[in-house]
């Protein structure tokens, strides 16, 4: 009888070890040939996988945002006001092992997207999503008027994106605990200026 492969757990699999190495070594360090040693495959076996290193690259960034999405999906679930902007905020801080290994990833992606449209694209499209997210729970914060909101949007995409840059080259600065008093100094700001209420 045939073994049952299951080739989505095997992607994942392949998109983890990736993060492992890119982490690591960076996005030149990971070779294919690394990654498929790293993710207990054989070298060859990652073509039918993804035929190219950009693919694999591409799909592993694409990833880290599902993740996060999810993540965020489900904290916010049963949570309202500012707790929920919190919550939301939380999954994107690197806070953890996980989240500082995606900012780590998400940084070296950063590079790459800078000379190639395609992945400035897909970037761009994952944080019009963060965005659009962040705009609605505002707003059911009691946050009033769009140019306010997106100011605000703009604000806290700038804080939480840069804490992943902060966060791995000066974490004694900007450790976990660090990073969420910033974030409530900065919503506290908010809140003083009379947007959320």
């Amino acid at each position: 009888m045939p073994k049952i492969v299951d080739h989505d757990r095997r992607r994942i699999e392949l998109v983890d070890a990736t993060w492992r190495i890119i982490a690591s070594r960076g996005i030149d360090g990971a070779t294919m040939r690394d990654i498929a040693a790293e993710a207990g495959f054989a070298n060859g076996a990652l073509k039918p996988y993804f035929p190219t290193k950009e693919r694999l690259l591409d799909f592993a960034f694409e990833h880290i945002f599902q993740r996060t999405n999810e993540r965020m999906e489900a904290s916010v679930h049963g949570r309202s006001g500012l707790a929920a902007v919190r919550a939301y905020c939380h999954e994107i801080l690197p806070l953890d092992e996980e989240r500082l290994q995606e900012a780590r990833v998400a940084i070296a992606f950063w590079q790459k997207a800078l000379n190639d449209p395609a992945k400035t694209a897909a970037h761009d499209s994952a944080m019009e999503q963060w965005r659009t997210g962040l705009a609605a729970l505002l707003d059911g914060a009691g946050m009033s008027g769009e140019q306010e909101i997106q100011v605000a949007v703009g604000t806290l995409m700038s804080h939480v994106l840069g804490t992943q840059i902060t966060a791995v080259f000066s974490p004694t600065h900007h450790s976990p605990a660090q990073l969420v008093e910033q974030l409530d100094l900065l919503l506290e700001a908010l809140v003083k200026e009379g947007r959320p209420c």
